[in-house]
Formats: structure tokens, sequence, C-alpha cells
């Protein structure tokens, strides 16, 4: 509004609570001052209710299962080398990465593969890097399910790299370690 028109504007409104007398005036202004409390109650009103059912959906929770047993070192140990893969496997296992990808409808080009053995640890490791390409949750997708097949297997590494905003299709890096023994679980002293 320009200054004549919001003076006019001034003017009719002083001129019709002038009409209307003090008590009209005085009500008024507590619903403008109510309506102005109101707006400023009900975001707050509303962000205390979902705390409150987010404290109610915590409290509905099934208590933690209780603790594992404390092992003895030895038994870790002998649990480690359980969990351990197969070395003469490694192969295969490769095979399962790739077939992974393929069901999760990922591209793999290529792979770099790297050996190496941890003589105090009695471990071999094959380093697995595989560059990729495909939609981010597929490559997310292919990731968990490679660490759900090979459950020796570390995800060390993932990297992700877009061409441009709009491409569906992602470049991705991912380095994964296999962890593996020379026998089979169990038979490792």
């Amino acid at each position: 509004m320009n200054g004549p028109a919001l003076q006019a504007a001034l003017l009719r409104l002083r001129l019709w609570l002038g009409a209307r007398g003090p008590v009209a005036c005085a009500a008024v202004l507590l619903c403008v001052g109510a309506a102005a409390a109101l707006a400023w109650l009900a975001p707050q009103r509303a962000q205390q209710a979902r705390a409150h059912q987010a404290a109610l959906a915590l409290a509905a929770r099934p208590p933690a299962p209780p603790a594992a047993p404390l092992l003895t070192p030895n038994e870790n140990l002998a649990r480690f080398y359980a969990a351990l893969g197969e070395r003469r496997y490694a192969e295969q296992q490769v095979d399962t990465l790739f077939a992974l990808a393929a069901r999760n409808g990922i591209v793999l080009s290529k792979g770099e593969y790297r050996s190496g053995y941890d003589a105090q640890a009695r471990v071999h490791t094959y380093q697995v890097t595989l560059p990729v390409k495909g939609s981010y949750a597929a490559i997310w997708q292919f990731g968990l399910q490679a660490l759900g097949a090979l459950p020796f297997a570390s995800l060390d590494d993932i990297s992700f790299k877009r061409e441009t905003v709009n491409d569906a299709s992602v470049e991705a890096r991912l380095r994964l370690t296999l962890y593996l023994a020379d026998q089979a679980p169990g038979a490792i002293e």
C-alpha cells in the first residue's frame, strides 16, 4: 500500500473502533492476541505430541535380549577361525559376487584381486576391488547381499560417482576383503 491509501485505511479503522466503544476495542484486541498465541503454540503442541508418540513407541519395544555369555580367549579364537572361509574356494566366492551383481542388475566390468597372508594370525586375505555400475539402491543391495552370502568378508570401502545429476546410473567402487583359512573350519589347530 502506498502512503495515502495506508493513511485512509488507518483512518477507517480508527473511525470503526471509535464507533464501537472501548469494550469492543478490547474484545478485538483480545481476539487478535488469542489468535496470535494459538498460531505460536499449535506447532509446539504438535511437536510435543510427536515426542510423546515416539516415547510410547520406544517403551512398547520388547526388552533387549540378554547379553551373550562371556567366552574364554580360546573359545573366541576358535569361533574366529570357524567363521573363516576356505582359501581353496576363493574363486567360487568371487563367482558368488559376480552372480549377486547380475541378480541386482549391476554391470561388473572387471575386478582387481590381491591376495595376502598374515603369518601371525594364520589368515589369508583376498582383497577384491570391483568397479560397478547401476542404480544407487541396487549397488547398496549388492553390497549387503555380498556380506550376507560371504560372512567372512568385510566391505572395506565403497565410493560413488555420478556423471550428471539427472543420470539414474551410478558408478561405484567396492573393496571387499575375504578372510580365509588354509583348511576347513575346525581343522585348524
